[in-house]
């Protein structure tokens, strides 16, 4: 079977074709592109729909998308500023409608711990916690070997956690929320503001700049405020496993330090969780939609 799977970001759309057969999925053909989000939930749906067309002989498709994702019926039911006029986008009938190919659709999140659970780091493990850290914080619950979605398909939403009481305006309409200081984005704003640069997350991490004092206190005091947040949810969960993903999470700077801090600061009976990075990077929720396109029906 052939998918043609999207993970579509805040900042950039990546895209693949992906073969299966006998349940072995093979990814190929792979393409990154910016996502234009600030032109809206339409123009976004739109532009897959030209890059689907690009191809033949495509037997599904597969979305990996940021927001609230009611995958039944493949609508967002809920996205933030990141992407405008994105709420309510009923994206599988938009594209089955315009191409005539089965379409599954689901929070980017999900998909990404539905890929890890197939493929990755949570391969064999029947419980767990994803956070992607990007433009904001993601978050998904596997839970008894199937995601935990909640009221509303809308559970999960770890960067919404309220870090600062009163603080930073977020793009969900709060303050203070968790992704307002842990994502890549808080980070880059954190350095870029206090150093009067333009650096990207890439650069951040380059000797020349990683090596400067005012920078790396920036990223360590980063680094603790996502240490806050994954405390919180293991005091909440005590899961036995949580998958860290993003971009970021290459840098091994990042996953070490947390490492080093964190069992410190956790009560002992909470020590045995085992935090580690995605085992499929940017591979993980294209890879898990793809896995979950195959079971859809053919259209009649």
């Amino acid at each position: 079977m052939r998918i043609l799977t999207f993970d579509i970001g805040g900042t950039n759309i990546k895209y693949a074709l992906c073969n299966e057969n006998n349940d072995t999925f093979v990814l190929s053909d792979k393409h990154t592109i910016p996502t234009e989000a600030q032109k809206g939930g339409q123009e976004l749906v739109l532009k897959v729909i030209s890059i689907i067309e690009q191809y033949d002989n495509i037997d599904r498709i597969a979305i990996s998308t940021a927001g609230q994702v009611d995958s039944d019926n493949g609508i967002v039911v809920y996205s933030t500023d990141n992407i405008p006029y994105y709420t309510g986008m009923m994206v599988k009938k938009m594209i089955e409608n315009k191409t005539g190919i089965p379409t599954f659709v689901e929070n980017d999140v999900n998909a990404f711990a539905l890929g890890e659970a197939k493929f990755g780091a949570g391969k064999d493990k029947s419980d767990f916690l994803c956070l992607t850290y990007g433009t904001g914080i993601g978050g998904a619950l596997y839970l008894n070997n199937k995601l935990y979605k909640g009221m509303g398909c809308s559970a999960g939403e770890f960067g919404h956690m309220i870090t600062h009481s009163g603080g930073k305006q977020c793009t969900c309409g709060g303050e203070g929320c968790y992704e307002c200081y842990a994502s890549t984005r808080a980070l880059l704003e954190s350095v870029n503001k206090r150093n009067s640069t333009n650096l990207n997350s890439f650069e951040i991490f380059e000797k020349e700049n990683f090596t400067k004092p005012e920078i790396r206190s920036v990223i360590d005091q980063w680094i603790d405020e996502m240490i806050t947040g994954l405390i919180n949810l293991i005091y909440i969960f005590n899961p036995p496993l949580i998958v860290l993903g993003g971009g970021i999470m290459n840098e091994d700077y990042v996953i070490d330090l947390i490492d080093r801090k964190i069992y410190n600061l956790l009560m002992e009976n909470f020590r045995g969780v085992n935090i580690v990075r995605s085992k499929l990077g940017s591979d993980a929720a294209l890879l898990g939609v793809a896995s979950e396109a195959v079971k859809l029906d053919d259209i009649k």
